[in-house]
């Protein structure tokens, strides 16, 4: 159960909307900060991080959302077998894509790294 949040980061990038760079700073570390919380303190990786599961408020909270994905890692497993099909096609990290089945909490930063850029140009990266 999440709080009502009015836009998703996508809907508000295909309409063209320009962040200025406070708002940039702002959702970046809202993000940021989740994603570590996620990562250190529950050990879960996301694993589908994309501007459709970023949330948005009308007073400016920000949110990750779609946890459909996600899954606990242990990241000194070091015969972990995880699946490579997460994390949508333009925000998959070069491991998955190389079908590296034993990868870390990576994969959600590169996949941040990606939102970071679409964010800055309106564009999606790859």
């Amino acid at each position: 159960m999440f709080d009502y949040m009015a836009y998703d980061l996508t809907g508000i990038i295909d309409k063209k909307v320009k962040f200025n760079l406070s708002q940039i700073k702002y959702i970046m570390r809202s993000l940021l900060l989740g994603l570590d919380y996620l990562h250190t303190e529950m050990n879960l990786a996301h694993r589908d991080i994309k501007g459709a599961n970023i949330l948005l408020s009308a007073t400016g909270k920000v949110q990750i959302t779609d946890f459909g994905l996600a899954r606990i890692l242990n990241p000194k497993n070091l015969k972990a077998n995880y699946t490579t099909r997460v994390v949508t096609l333009w925000y998959r990290a070069p491991e998955l894509l190389l079908g590296f089945r034993n990868y870390s909490f990576a994969v959600d930063v590169w996949s941040m790294g990606c939102v970071f850029v679409e964010i800055i140009t309106g564009q999606v990266l790859f």
